[in-house]
């Protein structure tokens, strides 16, 4: 038997509150809007330093690969309490992220004794899948 105590789980105002420690993630502005068992959504309003061209402003591929990664991360911390580091990511995009908020939902696909697999699907306003992606991480990290 195991006497490892299993870390409690965050509800979504702490969740959202440790998030948001992060520089980097304070910076991005997130808010996590929905926390349950191995799902959370996370928004992020649009900031003009993600248009990675001008003459159209689409945003950046590598802020929503940013937030596929992390929003997949914290879809896990939804079920083990706590982000892991990431070991492999893929991320497809599907088309342009103009401006307006996004909105992140990540899903655990599986927990493992030493690597988990979760999803994330990154949407516009009304609701169209911008870029979606997986990620590994390694959960036997202490």
């Amino acid at each position: 038997m195991n006497d490892t105590p299993v870390p409690a789980v965050p509800d979504r105002a702490e969740l959202d509150a440790r998030i948001r420690r992060a520089p980097y993630h304070q910076w991005l502005g997130l808010s996590v809007v929905e926390a349950g068992d191995g799902e959370i959504v996370v928004e992020v309003p649009w900031r003009e330093e993600f248009v990675v061209n001008p003459d159209i402003g689409y945003t950046h591929g590598g802020i929503l690969a940013t937030l596929v990664d992390l929003v997949a991360d914290w879809a896990i911390a939804t079920k083990l309490g706590r982000p892991f580091p990431t070991v492999d990511l893929r991320v497809d995009y599907h088309r342009p992220a103009m401006k307006g908020v996004l909105r992140v939902r990540g899903k655990v696909i599986r927990i493992g004794s030493s690597f988990s697999t979760s999803e994330a699907y990154v949407e516009d306003e009304s609701g169209k899948l911008l870029a979606s992606g997986r990620g590994t991480y390694a959960t036997s990290t202490k």
